[in-house]
């Protein structure tokens, strides 16, 4: 599994995993991420049980285990959060922050240390190290209960599926083309995002934020300009498609 260090300043810190060459082919690639400050982490979207071993040698390369402190799940799909039962079995006192509106089902993964932090629908705060991070109501894209993570800090929106593209391991890291990345992009999110309203909604939520990059569950990071482009794009997009 590759990683890569998004952003860096002073005990600040933000990286990505995924690219994992080692996956098998039917599973899709996934991107992970983890937010340290002063010597505090948490791991976003950690993953499905399959990525535990490359995503835990990952780590170790960065930083300790020790450290993490915090764990969340944007919603309950097991690519994001079916690798649980083991980070439960492995950190001592850690918190996972997920949609109150899952907690029956993420159980289902494993949690027998972990305490469980159900965010309301209309968001919450996360005060790690130094920072304070955001999570961002994303409801219905694609999950009836979904958070996004904004680091107004580091500027960077964890933005779940919302831009994910499905892409080989050995794509670029980031979008260069916006208009040649849209057939990547088009029909998961007409497909998977059912409610115009609730698309809009999060759009008005995200427009004015300050952000370097937004970082989706799958596929290229956007850049600034990329981010906006995609939000002019998405707000057109007709979505729900599997119903005439």
């Amino acid at each position: 599994m590759k990683s890569h260090t998004l952003y860096s300043e002073g005990d600040h810190q933000w990286i990505m995993f995924g690219r994992d060459a080692s996956k098998q082919d039917r599973i899709i690639d996934t991107n992970q991420y983890a937010i340290i400050s002063q010597g505090k982490a948490i791991l976003l979207d950690p993953g499905g049980i399959e990525l535990f071993a490359p995503m835990l040698a990952g780590i170790v390369k960065h930083f300790s285990l020790d450290q993490i402190e915090h764990l969340f799940a944007s919603h309950q799909d097991p690519d994001i959060i079916s690798s649980l039962g083991l980070w439960d079995q492995l950190l001592d006192n850690v918190t996972l922050h997920s949609p109150w509106i899952w907690e029956g089902f993420i159980r289902h993964f494993g949690m027998q240390n972990t305490t469980y932090r159900a965010l309301p629908d209309d968001g919450d705060t996360l005060s790690l190290g130094g920072i304070e991070l955001h999570f961002i109501p994303a409801h219905y894209l694609h999950s009836s209960g979904n958070f996004n993570v904004y680091d107004p800090k580091a500027k960077i929106l964890f933005s779940g599926d919302l831009g994910a593209a499905l892409e080989s391991v050995d794509a670029p890291l980031f979008v260069e083309d916006f208009d040649a990345h849209i057939d990547k992009m088009k029909y998961f999110h007409q497909r998977w995002m059912p409610s115009e309203r609730a698309k809009q909604n999060w759009i008005a939520r995200v427009r004015d934020l300050d952000v370097d990059y937004m970082a989706p569950q799958h596929g290229r990071l956007f850049t600034r300009e990329a981010f906006h482009q995609f939000l002019d794009w998405f707000s057109d997009l007709k979505i729900g498609i599997a119903v005439p």
